[in-house]
């Protein structure tokens, strides 16, 4: 049997919370680390990083006043950059497959809506889609490094067999900000998402599906840049009703040609796992997008499928807005 401590629980609590507050971004003095940390934590406070005029060592993570733009970093030290800048102009997840590997900011909400229409012939039909207003809400909780996602659309589905019209099932996840570009370690971030049984009965899967995405990205230089998705979805195969896992890979390029325009170009596939019926599609499509200011962009892009299984073609535009 462990002998009791005689230590306080409440002063146990306040050096543990004070030992937490050095390690995670504060610094200390040079002059006598070991000893000055220990004091600082043992009172309660931590030096001042951001004091110019102090004899200071940084020990890891971010200065005291700078926010934490993502939740961890590949090396130990101080190159504690990254996550989201609202000097620069907006990163939208439109228009391309892959979704930015960084999140909007603490307090920070984007909006970003857009129409696709979608045509296919796979031989004896031929299918006609229209998507809109594909939007995506993206708000900034807690944290910079963490967004909540929101996603809502309504879809029309016409061939020579039917006419499907409603609204799709409810997408719910959440974005986490994971690290920072350091050399030729990307910056990364990991979206927990699901969707929900919402959508009109002609659309609704009839089930909660979730899944997990993984983002990628460098910026190569200051006008191109590259990045990539491994995602992993819950599915339902259209023809049995049963529930398979969908992978899908994806990379893109982007290039900026003005400060206001830019260009992508991008491939994606998906790849059923334990359908009976679905096929993997592959495709290759482009866009641009223009800054209309800082805080609103416009988008068109246009694609087509590679292999049998994918739509032929797809086309779109749309709009991104930032508040804060």
């Amino acid at each position: 049997m462990s002998r009791p401590s005689t230590f306080p629980r409440w002063k146990r609590v306040s050096l543990a919370l004070a030992l937490g507050c050095c390690l995670w971004g504060r610094e200390v003095h040079a002059d006598d680390t070991s000893h000055a940390a220990f004091r600082s934590c043992l009172s309660g406070t931590c030096f001042d990083p951001c004091d110019s005029a102090a004899n200071i060592v940084r020990t890891y993570g971010p200065c005291a006043c700078q926010r934490r733009g993502a939740l961890m970093q590949w090396s130990y030290g101080t190159s504690f950059t990254g996550g989201p800048n609202l000097d620069e102009p907006l990163v939208t997840d439109r228009p391309d497959f892959t979704e930015a590997s960084s999140t909007v900011g603490r307090g920070v909400a984007q909006i970003e809506m857009g129409y696709t229409y979608i045509h296919d012939n796979d031989g004896t039909t031929t299918t006609d889609s229209h998507s809109y207003p594909e939007t995506l809400l993206r708000y900034g909780v807690w944290a910079d490094w963490l967004e909540f996602r929101i996603a809502w659309n309504y879809g029309h589905q016409s061939s020579e067999l039917d006419d499907i019209v409603g609204s799709e099932d409810l997408y719910l996840g959440f974005k986490i900000g994971l690290t920072p570009q350091e050399g030729i370690l990307p910056e990364t971030a990991l979206i927990p998402q699901m969707v929900v049984p919402t959508g009109a009965d002609e659309m609704t899967a009839d089930r909660v599906l979730p899944g997990l995405n993984w983002l990628y990205g460098w910026d190569l230089c200051e006008t191109i840049s590259t990045a990539g998705s491994t995602q992993f979805n819950s599915a339902v195969d259209e023809e049995t009703n049963d529930v398979y896992t969908e992978w899908a890979q994806s990379w893109t390029i982007g290039y900026s040609l003005t400060d206001k325009l830019g260009g992508y170009t991008e491939w994606y596939a998906l790849f059923p796992h334990g359908a009976e019926t679905m096929l993997p599609e592959h495709y290759l499509n482009g866009g641009f997008t223009y800054l209309i200011s800082d805080n609103i962009q416009w988008d068109i892009r246009i694609g087509g499928g590679l292999n049998d299984a994918a739509d032929d073609l797809f086309v779109g535009s749309g709009v991104s807005v930032r508040f804060y």
